[in-house]
């Protein structure tokens, strides 16, 4: 009885699997055109993106050996200005591991927001990265700029807000970090332009998409 109870699930197994196997592609192709979406909404060329995660892995690569397993540093790059959160054991380690971000060719700006102390417990960064999603989806519901041009990262309890947006946008994306439940205080790091520069941005972005391929013709018979 066993055995036959075995076989059957063994054949639904057999028989589901390509319908299985279509969802995890069809969730693998979603999950690419999504990420497709908010690269071509970001002000930032394809090219400072790239370098943007280069300098982020790069800054993981300059932490000083010596506070490598006592420092929990975190770096964001966003156009080339490089954010660096989490926690030091030392001004001193504080000090070095911003003196070496520094020197890492293309790095434009530094703002060290290391606070002095141990690491934070997992327990401490979960509720961090709940107040960033509670951040993100208010900034959606407010209808008022795109969600793809601010980007939102918590630590300790503070947001720090990165991204290239105007006077406006600033405004409407720190109202709603400091009124979001739990944020300790608000960090701008935000790089304001002018409306112009932003409408610039955004036509230049929009106007770099590559027309989708013609369809080829079809004749029935």
């Amino acid at each position: 009885m066993q055995k036959a109870k075995l076989s059957l699930a063994a054949l639904a197994l057999l028989v589901a699997l390509p319908t299985l196997q279509g969802c995890v592609e069809a969730a693998l192709l979603g999950t690419a055109a999504a990420a497709g979406v908010m690269s071509a909404h970001d002000r930032r060329s394809t090219g400072t993106q790239t370098d943007d995660e280069t300098l982020e892995w790069k800054a993981n690569n300059h932490v000083p050996a010596q506070y490598k397993e006592l420092a929990h540093a975190n770096f964001t790059a966003f156009n080339r200005r490089v954010l660096i959160t989490g926690e030091a054991p030392s001004e001193e380690a504080k000090s070095m591991i911003e003196s070496e971000i520094r020197k890492i060719e293309g790095v434009k700006e530094v703002f060290n927001e290391l606070g002095i102390g141990p690491a934070t417990p997992l327990s401490s960064r979960s509720n961090d990265s709940f107040i960033t999603s509670k951040v993100k989806a208010r900034l959606v519901d407010t209808n008022q700029l795109s969600a793809n041009h601010i980007k939102v990262l918590t630590e300790r309890g503070i947001v720090y807000l990165m991204g290239i947006v105007n006077e406006r946008e600033a405004k409407v994306a720190i109202a709603v970090a400091r009124t979001t439940s739990g944020v300790v205080k608000v960090i701008n790091v935000l790089e304001v332009v002018s409306d112009e520069e932003t409408r610039r941005l955004d036509n230049q972005v929009l106007g770099a998409r590559t027309p989708p391929p013609q369809s080829a013709p079809v004749e029935n018979r």
